[in-house]
């Protein structure tokens, strides 16, 4: 081929209108994300950009929204079992799967009922 994939630049999940406060608290405050600011042409779309890593995840405002269910972006972790202490603190719950050989992994429900997926390989 004359081209070549060379990595993922961010992620989108979907929120309602006015979701900015609660993926700000979700997103930045909770699981430790850095906001980043968006471009000026598209703020007035509403939603918030976070940055982590050399990755960013962007939460875009749907009208009508319906939260992604199956489809997830799935974040390895460095100590998964702190993270867990971590969402219990604020009462945040997860559901633990092993079917994966070789990782320790979560399901958790951001604050818009989109699934993600964080686990930590062996």
């Amino acid at each position: 081929m004359a081209f070549k994939i060379k990595k993922i630049d961010h992620i989108q999940l979907a929120a309602p209108k006015g979701c900015e406060e609660a993926a700000r608290n979700f997103f930045g405050e909770i699981l430790g994300l850095m906001e980043v600011e968006k471009p000026e042409e598209l703020k007035k779309r509403g939603g918030v950009w976070f940055e982590f890593g050399t990755f960013q995840l962007h939460i875009g405002v749907e009208d009508p929204f319906t939260p992604a269910k199956k489809a997830h972006p799935a974040f390895v972790v460095e100590n998964i079992e702190e993270l867990k202490k971590h969402l219990n603190k604020y009462e945040i719950t997860f559901q633990e799967d092993d079917n994966l050989p070789g990782a320790s992994r979560i399901h958790v429900n951001d604050p818009f009922g989109n699934r993600l997926e964080f686990l930590e390989w062996e």
